[in-house]
């Protein structure tokens, strides 16, 4: 496989190292520039889509929602993680966002079979999956537009598997008493809401923009 560096994240911290460690291939480097030219919330980091294949692949996932597609950057990463035989299903509101995606995932390779794009809200879509079916949701973008279906979220997860929101830490709000923004609060509900079902086992990983994991009691 030929391979390219990921973006170069500036500074000889951690972080960065981190980030220059997650190797993406060409197809991954276009996907990003093209995710990031778009506007809007930007694609996950390297370090954080490396976090999701390896999640993936530590549960042998075959099951996967991806909300919010990020050009197909994050769909890339867990579809490299996921069971040959694994279908990903992607989710999210924006049209150019999703064209972006489909690119991304022809360049790729990647079989129409093993993946499913769909335009639409969480408030739409959600109830349209099947309950307790996947093994792993990977949440990233606004958290306004998800965060509210909370409950649906964690109800996809079958037990063992795992949910992921991405973009917690950005602009380091989360620790500020005085951060009051529309978004920083979303982001407070949820990860309060995660860390408070006992049903869940949780953490947050300071990596990229931050990424909340939690697992499912089996």
């Amino acid at each position: 496989m030929t391979i390219a560096e990921g973006p170069r994240t500036g500074g000889t911290g951690g972080a960065a190292w981190a980030d220059r460690y997650a190797v993406e291939d060409p197809v991954l480097v276009a996907a990003r520039t093209r995710a990031t030219a778009l506007g809007g919330p930007l694609p996950v980091e390297p370090a954080v889509g490396a976090t999701l294949a390896v999640l993936a692949a530590g549960s042998r996932a075959r099951a996967v929602v991806s909300i919010g597609s990020g050009g197909g950057v994050a769909g890339l990463w867990l579809l490299r993680g996921m069971r040959p035989d694994g279908v990903l299903t992607v989710l999210d509101t924006d049209p150019a966002q999703l064209r972006a995606t489909r690119q991304a995932l022809a360049d790729a390779g990647v079989p129409p079979g093993r993946t499913r794009l769909i335009f639409g809200t969480p408030a739409e879509v959600l109830p349209r999956l099947s309950p307790g079916a996947y093994d792993l949701v990977a949440c990233a973008g606004q958290p306004a537009e998800y965060a509210p279906h909370a409950g649906a979220l964690v109800g996809l997860v079958r037990p063992g598997g795992t949910l992921t929101c991405h973009g917690l830490l950005a602009g380091d709000r989360m620790g500020d008493r005085a951060a009051r923004d529309p978004e920083t609060v979303a982001w407070r509900e949820l990860a309060r809401t995660v860390r408070e079902d006992e049903d869940l086992v949780s953490a947050v990983l300071p990596i990229g923009a931050g990424l909340l994991v939690a697992t499912r009691r089996s």
